[in-house]
């Protein structure tokens, strides 16, 4: 057997960089505008966060136990809740990681009852969307006037 690309414990430090970054943008976010402004036709940001907080913890509690949750509360709340969640979600993703075998990221999973795919493309669409959101939360920000944290910083 070859040695991968990366290894698991390198991939949740790279997914758990770009949350720390993504909590950034979230602290920078005005509370008037997170769930009231949006460019183009894009839903408001603090729509995107809620997506991303439904996404990244229950994408790995499904990839554990395989039972998946597909009730996410998606209503409009404060800043200091979405931040506050995201912070336990942090804390939640390394003791699930944790738990998946190695040979698990090889294994065909189907996703909230209708994503399929081997487990290492279904974090990998985990990260893939976290950082797609991020960066309308980025455009957001400079529309209103606001500089987002520089995207290459995720300590």
């Amino acid at each position: 057997m070859s040695n991968p690309f990366i290894t698991p414990d390198a991939l949740i430090q790279h997914w758990q960089g770009h949350r720390r970054l993504t909590r950034r943008v979230i602290e920078a976010f005005p509370e008037d505008k997170l769930f009231d402004f949006s460019v183009g036709g894009m839903r408001p940001f603090g729509a995107l966060a809620l997506e991303m907080l439904a996404i990244g913890v229950p994408m790995l509690r499904g990839i554990v136990s395989s039972t998946w949750e597909t009730d996410f509360g998606r209503d409009p709340r404060p800043k200091s809740e979405i931040l506050r969640t995201w912070d336990e979600h942090t804390k939640e993703m390394d003791a699930l990681w944790a738990k998946i075998p190695p040979q698990r990221f090889q294994e065909t999973m189907k996703a909230f009852g209708q994503y399929e795919g081997k487990v290492h493309d279904l974090l990998l669409y985990a990260i893939d969307n976290e950082v797609h959101h991020r960066g309308q939360g980025f455009v957001y920000l400079r529309a209103l006037g606001i500089e987002p944290p520089a995207f290459y910083e995720r300590n």
